[in-house]
């Protein structure tokens, strides 16, 4: 006899995430933006189309990330900010569940630009339906920069 519970595949997964997280288009909007503060960014550039049905994508002068983070930062359950539960009670940041780009990556087409400032060149990344598509160095600026379609 089969039971009735089962473990939901990941995309399945990712999508419910989806749900709760990006409950519209300025869930996406408060996310990334948030990401950008608490990568210290001084500069935030803003770019919405359609109200955000066709296109978000938020640009930052902050720290960037590494190619290992870039790749990483999509998965459910990455942080940055967490390594211990007793974390959780001593956060300064503004997110932390480490949902959120995994679980926008799960619903949209997103374009991830990144470089730290220590490097010559950055890592520009698509990903469709939680899919990694293309990895490519790039030149770029220091910073990130998130599209999402």
């Amino acid at each position: 006899m089969s039971g009735i519970i089962q473990l939901l595949p990941d995309h399945v997964a990712n999508q419910i995430a989806a749900g709760e997280v990006v409950q519209r288009p300025a869930s996406v909007v408060k996310e990334l933006v948030e990401n950008a503060v608490d990568a210290k960014a001084t500069e935030i550039k803003l770019i919405v189309k359609d109200a955000g049905k066709t296109l978000i994508q938020v640009i930052d002068n902050g720290l960037g990330m590494n190619v290992t983070d870039a790749r990483l930062c999509f998965e459910r359950h990455a942080t940055s900010k967490i390594r211990h539960a007793e974390d959780l009670f001593a956060l300064h940041t503004k997110g932390f569940r480490g949902e959120a780009l995994a679980s926008i990556a799960a619903v949209a087409h997103v374009e991830l630009k990144t470089k730290q400032d220590q490097e010559e060149l950055g890592i520009h990344i698509i990903i469709e339906g939680s899919k990694v598509i293309t990895q490519d160095v790039a030149v770029l600026p220091k910073g990130t920069s998130f599209l999402v379609k």
